[in-house]
């Protein structure tokens, strides 16, 4: 794959789709934003994004012939290998939608799958904090916790494309409830969504803090971003919970150390932005809890793409199958 080389980057999401043309360096050259109408069912949403594809490639004056792939990162559950979308909550109606095959039909190039963590991973080796390495994880921390791992150079799935579920390890054997029916999951005791219900429930039992005066009286209204902002304005109750949330985080991520000694793990997600509210706890958990020689050849740091992590994942995921 050249410089010069062009592929679009489809990142398909419950509420958005975010759509990208971008050379080999993922440089994008043109974008698309537009709202994925999920509702209205898998016909409109992948007609959204094949005009989506069409708008990118127009704006930059493009031929779909000189176009090479196009990569495309979606919610999972999903079965890479066939390019299917399985079931994902968050799109109403899909069932075995075989996505990578008729987006490849439609636009007449070869099309690539992959999921959402899976192709922020591959985002980031390429073009973000990942650059150069070849054992990298990437673990995203916002509503719920997933991860993406490069092994050996390459992505990897597992047997049935669901390696990565770090969100759905078990830290805390009898711990909280999380969503997906087992109890004491990393995402339930360090997600943005953990870190909200455990705010709620102290705000509701009368503690004193200034979450409930950020959510102006109304539980319902706490969000982690509520928590976070309670705590750079030095409320202790906020800076607990965050603290309690970043340990079980640190856990997590001392887990991923000792099991595949990679050379990085990066941050991304929304919770990310809390900084070295996040960082400085997490790496002291690691170097506690992982074996000395892992965590002397690891560096754990924040993702480098933002918001256009998804959609230059996606041309990622084109571009390694193409190279």
């Amino acid at each position: 794959m050249t410089r010069e080389q062009l592929v679009i980057g489809i990142d398909l999401g419950g509420t958005k789709i975010n759509t990208a043309l971008a050379n080999g360096a993922g440089r994008i050259i043109a974008r698309d934003y537009r709202e994925t109408l999920a509702p209205e069912g898998p016909d409109t949403v992948i007609a959204r994004m094949l005009d989506a594809a069409s708008r990118v490639m127009a704006e930059a004056d493009v031929e779909i012939s000189q176009v090479t792939a196009v990569g495309i990162c979606a919610p999972g559950p999903l079965d890479v290998a066939a390019g299917v979308v399985v079931s994902p909550p968050n799109l109403p109606g899909w069932d075995r939608v075989p996505l990578r095959q008729l987006i490849a039909d439609a636009l007449g190039i070869p099309a690539f799958l992959e999921k959402d963590a899976n192709a922020a991973a591959m985002g980031e080796c390429l073009f973000g904090a990942g650059r150069g390495t070849q054992h990298m994880i990437y673990v995203t921390v916002s509503t719920g916790i997933g991860s993406g791992l490069i092994l050996d150079g390459k992505l990897y799935h597992g047997a049935t494309s669901m390696a990565g579920e770090i969100g759905h390890t078990t830290i805390v054997p009898d711990g909280p409830l999380c969503g997906c029916g087992n109890y004491g999951c990393l995402e339930a005791l360090a997600s943005g969504t953990a870190i909200a219900r455990r705010a709620r429930e102290r705000v509701a039992k009368g503690a004193p803090t200034l979450i409930g005066d950020l959510a102006e009286g109304d539980p319902e209204r706490v969000t982690a971003k509520t928590v976070a902002q309670a705590a750079t304005q030095g409320d202790i109750e906020a800076q607990q919970i965050i603290s309690e949330a970043m340990d079980y985080l640190g856990i997590g991520i001392a887990n991923l150390v000792n099991l595949f000694n990679p050379q990085v793990i990066i941050i991304g997600g929304g919770l990310a932005n809390i900084g070295d509210a996040l960082f400085e706890p997490v790496q002291r958990v690691v170097e506690r809890r992982a074996f000395h020689a892992a965590v002397e050849a690891v560096r754990v740091v924040p993702a480098e793409l933002g918001d256009d992590v998804g959609v230059l994942g996606a041309a990622a995921v084109a571009l390694a199958q193409i190279a």
